[in-house]
Formats: C-alpha cells, structure tokens, sequence
C-alpha cells in the first residue's frame, strides 16, 4: 500500500521549488493533490504532469494570504475529494539580502505577507477540515529560522514565527488529533541559492557550500521525503517537531564542507521528474 493512499493534500507554494517536488512526491505515494500558487505560477503545468503519470491533482491558483481565498482553496480541496487530510504550508519567497539598514521596506512586508500570512491564513481556515479527519499541518521553516545569518535577518524572523507558531499549533491541536511539524531546509538546489537566478551574491553562494557538512547543496525531493515522513501515517507520534533537512549546516563550524567525502557530495538522481525546480518567486517585481 502507498503511503498516501487515500489523503487529500493542499500544498502551497505547490508549482516551483521544493513545492513541485512535494506534490509529485505525494501524488505517486497516493495522495490526491491541490496545487495551490500565485497566478503566475506554472500550477497547470504541474497538475498536468501529475496527471500524465497517473496521479489525481487539481489546480487552484490566487493569494492565500487573505483568509477568504484561503477558504476558497481548503472548500475546493473538500468539493473535489471530499474531505482534507494534509495541509502542506510550503508558500513563500526570498527576494532580498541586505544588511538591515539597506534592507527595503517593501521587501519585509512582501515577505510577511508571503511567508508569515499565509502559513496563518491557510492553517486556520484548513483547521475545521483537518480536525474532521485529524490530519496533519507540515510547513516550511528554514535554516536561518534557527541560525543568525547576516543580510537575511528578515527572512530569518519569518521562518523563526513559522516554527514558534507551529509549535503553538502543535500544542493547541493535540485536543482534535490534530499534528503539527515543521521541515527546516538548508542550501537547497533551487532558483534561491544561485546568484544567476536569487538574492544571494557570489560569496553568500560558496559560504553555503563550505558550511554545510556534506559540501553541497540538498535537492528538492530530498527535502519533500521528509515532508513525506511527517504527512504520512508513519510519524504519528511526531508533534510540534522541527526535522532540519539541511546536510549539517545548523551544526557545522566553519568551512565543514570542503572536508565532505565526495560520496556525499554528489547529488542523488532520485525518482521524481521535476520541470520546475529554478523557478519561484526570487524579487518583488
């Protein structure tokens, strides 16, 4: 038996990044899967390719971080498949590093509508659902939610709230049966942490290699085989739990990664075709 069989999952953020590598994952597990990002995001394209491998997704597309359209997205999950079980809260966006003083302002609320908001907005409105089917809320915190990282003390506080709120929910949850967790990536090999295609510079790009033991960058499906763990029936004695998914890097001192073994510094192939893995929401405009 797959491990999703018979769920219903939201992800957010679900078309991109590490979100596409978590809906395809789920899908061929056996979920059936809401694909849920920003207009322009390429959501038809994944729901297609679910779809062509014989897995059950549909699109939803608009800002999750206002409440009423997050209803809508949790309503179509329950229109479509009948019920919710697993609320992914994947959405967000890295779009500047800076030192603070030259950080914008319109960077910080993007990334507080964006990061902050939705995960708010999608688990409150997810909740009724969830407490039906005591399901499950996974979201996305990050390494720098735990570390102190300079030129990226906004996002950090973003995904520090992130793992403080989920922690809360955990706590609050358990009354329903329902769990709450968080996956907390490292330098993931997406459009973020490339200088050609994000915010990071040059330096920022090799400090990250260097800090991380294995001396690479993880892959999206790496990070969604942990999001796997915690959705499916195996974690079920796993709440208000932060899994770090980041090769070492939380707990490395100083250039780690130039001392990696070189088998751990290849990427593995994995089993899941993504198309989308370079793109996602890296500036305001």
């Amino acid at each position: 038996m797959k491990r999703l069989e018979g769920k219903v999952a939201i992800v957010t953020g679900g078309a991109t990044g590490i979100g596409e590598a978590i809906c395809k994952k789920f899908a061929a597990e056996g979920a059936k899967i809401v694909v849920a990002g920003l207009p322009d995001d390429p959501v038809d394209e994944v729901v297609n390719e679910i779809s062509k491998l014989g897995g059950a997704a549909v699109a939803f597309k608009g800002n999750v971080g206002e409440f009423k359209t997050a209803k809508d997205c949790v309503a179509q999950a329950v229109k479509e498949y009948g019920k919710l079980d697993i609320l992914i809260n994947n959405a967000g966006v890295f779009v500047e590093t800076n030192e603070l003083t030259d950080y914008s302002e319109e960077s910080y609320f993007y990334m507080i509508e964006n990061n902050i908001t939705t995960t708010f907005m999608m688990s409150k409105a997810a909740l009724p659902e969830l407490q039906k089917t005591k399901g499950n809320i996974v979201a996305a915190g990050s390494e720098a939610g735990v570390l102190g990282i300079p030129q990226n003390v906004a996002y950090g506080g973003t995904k520090a709230f992130i793992i403080a709120f989920i922690k809360g929910l955990a706590a609050e949850q358990a009354a329903y049966g329902v769990r709450c967790n968080i996956v907390g990536p490292g330098p993931i090999d997406t459009a973020w942490t490339h200088k050609e295609t994000g915010p990071m510079n040059g330096k920022m790009e090799k400090l990250n290699m260097q800090a991380t033991l294995m001396g690479r960058r993880g892959t999206p499906e790496e990070v969604a085989n942990v999001y796997l763990f915690l959705a499916s029936d195996e974690a079920s004695y796993v709440t208000g739990a932060l899994y770090m998914v980041d090769g070492g890097i939380t707990i490395a001192k100083g250039p780690a990664g130039d001392q990696a073994d070189k088998s751990f510094k290849s990427e593995p192939e994995g089993d899941i075709k993504l198309q989308h893995e370079f793109e996602g929401h890296t500036s305001i405009h």
